[in-house]
């Protein structure tokens, strides 16, 4: 809801005389040209132009608000004479309470509206207004088994000598973000939006494990037209746009390296937008891509190039998916593809590339199932081939060769609304990694356990909100990872959360 401060025009007009006493002396003396007073004249008139279309807006919403409420206050003292006289003579109607009620309700809204009008937005250096959002998220859980991370679990590592059961808690899944409503340019609507989470590892530090600390997750830049936009920035994938239900997983989507392709990656993209007819769509979607391939970093502070980065051009994408209304829901299909040129250097050269499909049905007012499919090749940027894109027969050097991992996955999602406050969810999901690829160089080289073939996940979770800032969770995760001509070690997971939405 948008916040503005009122501005009387007493108040207007001091700021604007104040300004003109402090700048202009100040313009003068640093410059002593008539140039430069010039300028600062302009910009001392612009600002004011500014200022007064922000008093000229906010005094015509306030003004709307008041005839509005007094036009139903007419109403509402017309209806209530209406209902006296009809109470003396006979029996009141019930419609007429009833339309009274509603009445009181509208009034309460719009005079919420117009004390809005009064509150302090968001301070910015422009006139446009900033909007605050995020949760504070506490997850408390207890593991059985061994998990590559104990709070955000994603696959099962070997057994060792460590304890197979553990209990812990954490709030670095908490985000914070800001979203900027800035002009309108051309008939398009512009905007940004950045948005932090506490999941870029630990400081180093006695207890650190519960100092997560700050972490870009996304920020984009978007220009809205009707039908057609134009979004540039760090974003999700907008050619896999779907993932599983939870809260137990928001640092990292759930069933990520487990049919769950995902990244948050610099690109550009355009999307437009078509009516079918009445209650069908199509939206067209591609971009381009920051090429990543699931390499760590080779160092903390200097960036180096990926394989995809070395290939010297971007990673393509392109979606499209049909929507239409069903059980007075949106139903949408989506097909999409993706291509990633890689250089692996001493002439290893590699064609990734991915084909995608997803789904969001209502099977009925209650029920909806949801998911995606994927089948590609070097897809480890997107957290495909459990996060590799190829593997070597021994250290990367002249002579070496590699092999591009193929991998095939998804995951689906049966939703049951309960209530507007109540909703249960089941969900599977599997990546699988062509075995073949792995055990033509068994015990090679890759920047991650060369020797994994195949990751499942399942969960089922119940999300209660009692308000829409409050919520509840509980959630239970299976997690079962397979090496080649080795174990598959299973762990399990028990999440409880409570998350206030703000």
């Amino acid at each position: 809801m948008k916040q503005r401060t009122k501005l009387p025009t007493k108040h207007l007009t001091k700021l604007i005389a104040g300004l003109l006493v402090f700048a202009l002396p100040a313009t003068a003396q640093s410059n002593g040209d008539s140039a430069a007073m010039s300028d600062a004249i302009r910009e001392l008139q612009e600002q004011v132009r500014e200022l007064r279309s922000a008093v000229t807006e906010l005094r015509a919403e306030a003004m709307q608000y008041r005839t509005e409420t007094e036009t139903l206050r007419r109403e509402l003292q017309a209806q209530k004479t209406l209902v006296t006289d009809e109470t003396n003579s006979s029996q009141p109607d019930v419609t007429s309470s009833s339309r009274i009620a509603e009445m009181e309700d509208s009034i309460q809204l719009l005079n919420s509206k117009i004390n809005d009008q009064y509150q302090t937005k968001i301070e910015s250096a422009s006139k446009y207004h900033m909007r605050l959002s995020g949760i504070v998220l506490l997850n408390l859980f207890h593991n059985a088994g061994a998990f590559n991370s104990a709070d955000i679990p994603t696959w099962v590592l070997p057994s060792n000598n460590f304890s197979s059961n553990s209990f812990g808690a954490t709030l670095r899944q908490s985000q914070i973000g800001l979203e900027a409503f800035g002009p309108t340019i051309a008939g398009a609507k512009t905007s940004a939006e950045v948005m932090l989470d506490f999941g870029a590892g630990f400081q180093e530090s006695n207890d650190g494990v519960n100092h997560g600390l700050a972490r870009l997750r996304t920020a984009s830049m978007h220009v809205d037209w009707k039908n057609t936009s134009i979004v540039a920035g760090q974003d999700n994938l907008f050619f896999s746009p779907e993932s599983p239900t939870s809260f137990a997983s928001l640092a990292i989507p759930a069933f990520a390296y487990a049919g769950n392709l995902w990244g948050w990656t610099p690109q550009v993209r355009l999307e437009h937008r078509m009516n079918l007819s009445e209650g069908q769509s199509l939206r067209f979607q591609a971009g381009i891509l920051d090429n990543l391939t699931g390499e760590p970093p080779m160092l903390s502070y200097i960036r180096f190039p990926q394989a995809g980065e070395r290939s010297g051009q971007p990673a393509y994408a392109t979606r499209v998916a049909w929507t239409r209304n069903l059980f007075g829901k949106p139903l949408t299909i989506g097909s999409a593809g993706y291509y990633s040129r890689q250089d692996w250097g001493f002439g290893n050269n590699v064609d990734g590339w991915a084909g995608m499909g997803d789904w969001d049905v209502p099977l009925t007012g209650r029920f909806s199932l949801s998911g995606e499919i994927y089948r590609g090749r070097a897809i480890g940027g997107l957290g495909g081939g459990i996060a590799r894109s190829v593997i070597f027969n021994g250290n990367p050097a002249p002579g070496v060769e590699l092999r591009r991992l193929n991998a095939v996955g998804g995951w689906t999602q049966l939703k049951f609304r309960a209530n507007s406050r109540l909703e249960f969810n089941g969900a599977f999901g599997l990546d699988n990694a062509f075995a073949a690829d792995v055990r033509a160089y068994l015990g090679g080289q890759s920047y991650f356990d060369s020797l994994l073939t195949q990751n499942r996940g399942t969960l089922v979770n119940f999300i209660y909100r009692p308000r829409s800032s409050l919520l509840f969770s509980g959630e239970y995760r299976h997690l079962r990872t397979f090496e080649i001509d080795a174990g598959s070690p299973t762990a399990n997971q028990i999440n409880v959360m409570m998350g206030v939405l703000f």
